[in-house]
């Protein structure tokens, strides 16, 4: 009996510890676990913490190209193939020129108003409009009033009959012109000057006059500047004389002249065939070691064909004169990429 109480006693005792052993067994279990979790959520942290310092890193020193100058590699066989001309660069002399309209006259100082010695009428019209004479070739007849005599009617100059005011029968006088003649051997072109030009055109300066885009062979120079301004139109006449053994000018015809009005000798001049606009700033492709990458430059004086650099070129440096949009097309293929060529 005693004995069977005391075994009853002892499985109670074992009952009512082992929940609290389980208890205490599960309690480690989760702590541990817990702990186990922690450490490893600690471990991504850190892992991801890492990852954030190199890409931190990274962002701030880019991927390599933040400092990466734009450059474009080309052999020696590329550039000869996209016609790519570089040469050193060097002083030079920068020519302003103004353009200007004009019309062509006739050279007053070669043209003849013909009128007859004597009034009368009309018995003969030798000449007609556009005809070449000789100096001292009859042009007309005219009856005199005054002696019933006919007389003859010649002009005093060679060249081309430009006016005639005479008909068969027509009663005539010498109180207007008969005929005009012009010697178009030469002719003048009379350029309009506006106010704000005033103080640059001079007398002496060269002076190429086109027709539409077809410049004169021969130079010529401004001869004659008035000293008046036309009330009117508030403009002033520079005067060219122009040689016309062909005939090309015609009295009538509008043109413009390029006049050069400044001359200057700069220690950095380029062609404007150097100038590109890349992003927005005007370039010139520069040859370095490494390629060739868009310099940005500042111009000064400005001429038909070259152009003053005050900065972003060095005597020494290398540039590229004739086909540089080869170059910024390379360019602008790698900016939708990387945004630099090599």
């Amino acid at each position: 009996m005693k004995r069977r109480m005391l075994l009853s006693m002892i499985l109670l005792l074992l009952v009512g510890v082992a929940p609290s052993a389980l208890a205490q067994d599960g309690h480690n279990h989760a702590a541990g676990d817990e702990h186990a979790e922690k450490a490893e959520h600690d471990d991504d942290d850190g892992h991801e913490g890492h990852d954030h310092g190199s890409g931190a890193g990274h962002d701030e020193d880019g991927d390599g190209h933040d400092d990466h100058e734009d450059l474009v590699q080309l052999s020696a066989a590329e550039l000869a193939e996209f016609g790519i001309e570089v040469a050193d660069v060097s002083s030079g002399i920068v020519e302003t020129e103004l353009e200007l309209p004009g019309e062509v006259r006739p050279n007053d100082d070669r043209l003849a108003h013909i009128v007859p010695r004597y009034s009368g009428i009309v018995t003969e019209v030798r000449v007609h409009i556009g005809d070449y004479v000789k100096r001292g070739e009859v042009l007309a007849i005219v009856e005199s009033d005054a002696t019933l005599a006919p007389f003859e009617v010649k002009t005093l100059i060679s060249g081309t009959v430009i006016g005639k005011h005479i008909t068969l029968g027509e009663a005539v006088s010498r109180d207007g012109d008969a005929f005009v003649i012009a010697d178009l051997s030469t002719v003048w072109v009379d350029l309009t000057v506006y106010q704000r030009d005033l103080d640059v055109v001079k007398v002496g300066q060269r002076t190429q006059v086109f027709i539409g885009h077809e410049p004169v062979p021969d130079q010529a120079v401004i001869g004659y500047v008035t000293p008046i301004v036309d009330e009117q139109t508030r403009t002033a006449t520079a005067r060219v004389v122009l040689p016309n053994k062909d005939r090309l000018w015609r009295p009538g015809m509008f043109v413009t002249a390029k006049v050069l009005v400044q001359q200057a000798e700069v220690p950095v001049a380029i062609p404007r065939t150097a100038l590109h606009t890349y992003e927005e700033r005007t370039v010139v492709f520069l040859e370095t070691a490494e390629g060739f990458k868009p310099e940005p430059v500042t111009l000064g004086r400005r001429g038909a064909e070259l152009v003053e650099v005050v900065s972003g070129l060095g005597i020494e440096d290398r540039y590229v004169t004739v086909g540089g949009f080869t170059i910024k097309a390379e360019l602008g293929k790698d900016s939708f990429g990387h945004g630099h060529a090599h």
